[in-house]
């Protein structure tokens, strides 16, 4: 009986991802159908509200095999979305991308990576930071973008920019000051990786910085943070 309600249990909160995805991008057709809400603001609704599912993911304690199935699944839906008109909210900024796809890899890497190492909040640090980093940095830019810049042919800005490297920042620090405690190494190890995501977001193609951003993030966190906490045990 207390197997079969473990069971339960599990599944019950299994379930939390779907209902929650489902959710996301019903909200982002019904503003694409409704509203006159721009289209790759609508795009930017899904880009943060999706890279959230990582956060139910790691404090429902969801096993690896959830995270990796989902990214699966949702890198299907989306390459074939490319040619059937099946997410128009998703796929309607008029431009041609892989991003979307980049992304649900993102998340079944990352999850495939850091869950077995019982590390979950690295994968978190670099799944959020690309959803809630890349994406303010998108909504402000193109809001508040003032004073544009080109680097490898893409047009940025530098308020962009900026909202992009403190937003990294404060991800890495919230995620590790609730594992790690309020420690010295908890407000450093944000850092070079703020820095290093703004840097790689920067240059990439393609949509490339939907892999590039949270796989580099999690992994210079990991790195960086295994350093600093051996060096205070020298």
């Amino acid at each position: 009986m207390q197997t079969l309600f473990a069971d339960f249990s599990l599944w019950l909160r299994i379930a939390t991802v779907p209902v929650y995805v489902g959710a996301i991008v019903l909200i982002s057709e019904l503003l694409h159908r409704y509203t006159d809400t721009n289209p790759e603001q609508v795009r930017k609704v899904v880009h943060i509200g999706t890279g959230n599912v990582i956060i139910i993911a790691w404090l429902l304690d969801l096993p690896a095999w959830v995270g990796i199935t989902s990214g699966v699944l949702a890198g299907i839906i989306t390459l074939v979305s490319y040619r059937l008109p099946i997410l128009p909210g998703v796929n309607s900024v008029g431009r041609k991308s892989l991003g979307t796809f980049f992304y649900a890899v993102s998340i079944g890497v990352a999850t495939a990576i850091f869950w077995p190492l019982n590390l979950p909040q690295f994968g978190v640090i670099g799944i959020l930071i690309m959803a809630w980093g890349d994406g303010l940095a998108a909504i402000i830019g193109q809001r508040f973008g003032k004073h544009p810049y080109t680097i490898f042919g893409n047009t940025k800005s530098w308020e962009g920019t900026l909202t992009m490297l403190v937003v990294s920042y404060a991800i890495v620090s919230i995620v590790l000051l609730n594992v790690n405690g309020n420690i010295w190494q908890t407000w450093v190890v944000g850092i070079p990786v703020a820095i290093v995501a703004t840097g790689v977001e920067s240059i990439a193609q393609w949509g490339l910085d939907n892999l590039t951003v949270p796989l580099s993030s999690a992994g210079l966190a990991f790195l960086v943070d295994r350093f600093l906490n051996g060096c205070s045990h020298l």
